[in-house]
């Protein structure tokens, strides 16, 4: 039986002991507490966090909890959830044309569009994946057109967009592949869709060596430069063998940084992927195998584990209701399917957040990073266990077990 499976439930309950949902400081018990950082695996762990952060994470005979401050107990904590890829927040639940904000297809290449301007934080959809052990979303501009704008990262948490948000713009979004073809218009190839990229990366390339000085602002070319410049990466949605190596000759002859996300056909070309040095952001293991995904295999993820290509899992883009998955739930699937549960968990965890440049403060429960906790009263991925609490930079978010 794995480390996920041997829990030490004598003397923990699974339900939270009593705090009040907006305390900053917080302690979190666990009979097992999986930090994902050099720390390993902690048996009758404890997280202490203060002013949202975390200031101590051990033993719970090495831990002093202070005096007075609330304790919450379960018998499996681990870091908060990251979704790696998501478009919660701009995929409405209800399904409708006025909560649709993840596309804008008036033009084949808006880089220049921004997802905190389309973030609703009220969404149920962002409470629900909260409640399912989700504290962090990598999400935005989704499929449908070749470059559709920017991603941020956020909290599931907060009123406002601004108060959930942690990063503006963190990647521009591209898509190759069938989803994105016009054939009414441009692009009506895949050919095209490269030559349009391309020219859009010259262009920005030929802004950035002027020496004329300061001109009109042109807000998609500032995308585009700031690719170049290696202020952040281009997000390259592909899941075809041929459209995946488009995308890594694309980072080879511009020279910037380059994540492939979906992937599909990514268990065909492990060695070029492996060579490229690229991250992946692996579609959700139980997307539908069809289209673009027709090649799509259950078994990818440990397969990517296998060969030491740093991958993460994500919720992607779904046209239909829900209009999001679990990364939870996908990440119990890959476990069934040969990957291993710790690097189920980091996928989720520490793994999803070096993807997306996030690992300095989520990801993993150690002193100084974000006190994100989701807890379980048992093994994270077996199907009958449940989220029995959620704390996010130290405010209990939910109780109610899921």
């Amino acid at each position: 039986m794995n480390k996920l499976g041997k829990l030490i439930a004598a003397g923990f309950t699974a339900a939270l002991l009593s705090t009040s949902a907006m305390a900053q400081d917080i302690a979190v018990r666990g009979a097992q507490v999986w930090t994902m950082g050099p720390a390993g695996v902690i048996e009758n762990g404890v997280v202490v966090i203060e002013d949202g952060r975390i200031t101590a994470v051990g033993s719970a005979d090495t831990v002093t909890i202070p005096t007075g401050m609330a304790v919450l107990e379960a018998p499996v904590v681990t870091p908060g959830l990251i979704d790696a890829h998501s478009t919660v927040g701009l995929t409405g639940y209800l399904n409708q044309s006025d909560d649709q904000d993840q596309l804008d297809d008036s033009a084949p290449v808006q880089p220049q569009l921004r997802a905190v301007d389309a973030y609703n934080p009220h969404d149920r959809l962002v409470q629900w994946v909260r409640e399912l052990g989700t504290t962090t979303l990598h999400t935005g501009h989704g499929p449908g057109a070749l470059v559709s704008g920017q991603t941020m990262v956020v909290k599931t948490t907060g009123n406002t967009a601004d108060a959930a948000l942690v990063e503006d713009g963190t990647m521009v979004v591209a898509n190759l592949g069938s989803w994105a073809l016009d054939r009414e218009g441009a692009p009506g190839t895949r050919a095209k869709q490269m030559s349009m990229l391309r020219q859009a990366l010259v262009a920005a390339q030929n802004a950035l060596d002027s020496e004329e000085g300061e001109g009109p602002r042109d807000l998609a070319q500032e995308a585009f430069v700031s690719v170049l410049r290696g202020e952040r990466p281009l997000l390259v949605t592909a899941h075809r063998s041929q459209d995946i190596q488009s995308a890594l000759r694309l980072a080879d002859e511009f020279d910037i940084e380059v994540i492939i996300d979906g992937a599909a056909d990514a268990h065909m070309m492990l060695d070029e992927l492996r060579e490229a040095g690229v991250s992946v952001i692996l579609h959700p293991t139980m997307a539908r195998n069809e289209g673009e995904l027709e090649n799509a295999a259950f078994t990818t993820a440990g397969l990517l584990a296998e060969a030491g290509i740093p991958f993460a899992l994500q919720s992607g883009y779904e046209a239909y209701v829900p209009k999001t998955r679990v990364v939870l739930w996908e990440a119990g699937f890959a476990v069934g399917h040969g990957l291993s549960p710790e690097d189920a968990l980091a996928s989720v965890t520490i793994d999803a957040a070096r993807v997306i440049g996030m690992e300095e403060r989520i990801g993993s429960l150690e002193v100084g990073k974000d006190g994100d906790v989701a807890m379980f009263d048992g093994d994270p991925f077996e199907y009958t266990t449940h989220v029995t609490g959620v704390v996010i930079e130290g405010e209990q978010v939910s109780d109610t077990p899921r």
